[in-house]
C-alpha cells in the first residue's frame, strides 16, 4: 500500500474507510459541519498539520469548499495542502438518494482517482523499502488496555494524566487521544508519559 507522511481530513466516516484503503497514513474525520463549532479537534488538527502536514480531502461540492474555506483561515498557513476530486455524476451504492448536487462524494472515487488528488495536492510519498525498517507499527486500542488507559477502574485518571502532559484538551476521548498519538506520537512518548506520571497504578 501506498504510504505517505501527511495525515488526511475527511468529511465522514466512509469517507475514511475509502482512503484508508488506498493510503497508509493517518486518516482523520472531520464530522462535516460540525467542525465549524469543535475548538478542541481544530487545536488538535493545527497540532497535527504543523508537526506532520496535513491534506484536506473533501467531497466536491459546495459544503466541502466551506469546510475547506474555513480550515484555510483557521490553520496556519503553509501547513495544509489541498486535494481535490473530479466532478463525477453519481451515487454511492449504500446511499438511497445521491447528494444535493448529484456528484460522488470521496467514498465513491476509484483508488486511483484518490491517488492522483494526493499527487496533485503534493502529497510526500513515502517509500516503504527505505522506510519500512524505520517505521514503528501504530499503537491499537489494545495497547490502550493493556497500558490501562481503556477498560480499566482508573482508566480515566491514566488517561487524564497521559491528556495534560502532552497539553491536549482534558475532556478528549480514548478513540481521539489514539488518533492523535498514531499522528503525531511516538510509543516510546507515551510509554514515558505513563511511567512519569502513572507511577503506583
Amino acid at each position: 500500500m501506498t504510504r505517505i507522511r501527511e495525515a488526511i481530513l475527511v468529511e465522514g466516516r466512509y469517507d475514511v474507510n475509502t482512503v484508508r484503503q488506498v493510503v497508509d497514513t493517518v486518516v482523520l474525520e472531520s464530522g462535516g459541519f460540525r467542525i465549524f463549532n469543535d475548538k478542541e479537534q481544530l487545536k488538535l488538527l493545527r497540532r497535527i498539520a504543523v508537526t506532520r502536514g496535513l491534506i484536506v480531502l473533501t467531497d466536491s461540492d459546495g459544503a466541502g469548499f466551506v469546510i475547506r474555506n474555513y480550515l484555510k483561515g483557521a490553520l496556519p498557513a503553509g501547513s495544509i495542502k489541498q486535494a481535490y476530486i473530479p466532478d463525477i455524476p453519481g451515487k454511492e451504492h449504500r446511499k438511497r438518494h445521491g447528494s444535493k448536487e448529484g456528484k460522488l462524494g470521496v467514498e465513491g472515487m476509484r483508488p486511483e482517482i484518490i491517488l492522483e488528488a494526493l499527487r496533485r495536492a503534493g502529497a510526500t510519498f513515502e517509500d516503504p523499502n527505505e522506510q519500512g525498517s524505520k517505521r514503528e507499527r501504530p499503537i491499537t486500542k489494545a495497547d490502550f488496555y493493556a497500558w490501562g488507559l481503556s477498560g480499566g477502574p482508573e482508566s480515566a485518571q491514566r488517561r487524564a494524566a497521559v491528556l495534560k502532559a502532552l497539553d491536549l484538551p482534558a475532556h478528549m476521548t480514548a478513540n481521539a487521544l489514539l488518533e492523535f498519538i498514531n499522528a503525531v506520537g511516538t510509543r516510546d512518548e507515551i510509554e514515558t508519559v505513563l511511567r512519569q506520571f502513572c507511577k503506583g497504578d
